[in-house]
């Protein structure tokens, strides 16, 4: 079978067929469950936690870094 020629409808519905004969009804629900679309917004939290540094103070740390490593 392949999939190029079918909807996304359809590759849902063989899908959780799929999960239904390997996982039985519960264990699909729960495999459906462990996914989540997520929510917030990630650009803005990611420059409040980041420290802001340039790409260079990033290389001069990654230098030192490594150099503490090799002695």
């Amino acid at each position: 079978m392949t999939t190029q020629n079918l909807t996304l409808y359809e590759i849902r519905t063989i899908s959780f067929d799929a999960r239904i004969r390997e996982l039985g009804p519960a264990g699909a629900i729960r495999s459906i469950q462990q996914y989540e679309s997520g929510h917030g917004d990630y650009t803005r939290d990611r420059k409040k936690v980041l420290p802001k540094k340039s790409v260079r103070e990033i290389g001069r740390q990654i230098i030192k870094q490594r150099q503490a490593k090799t002695k």
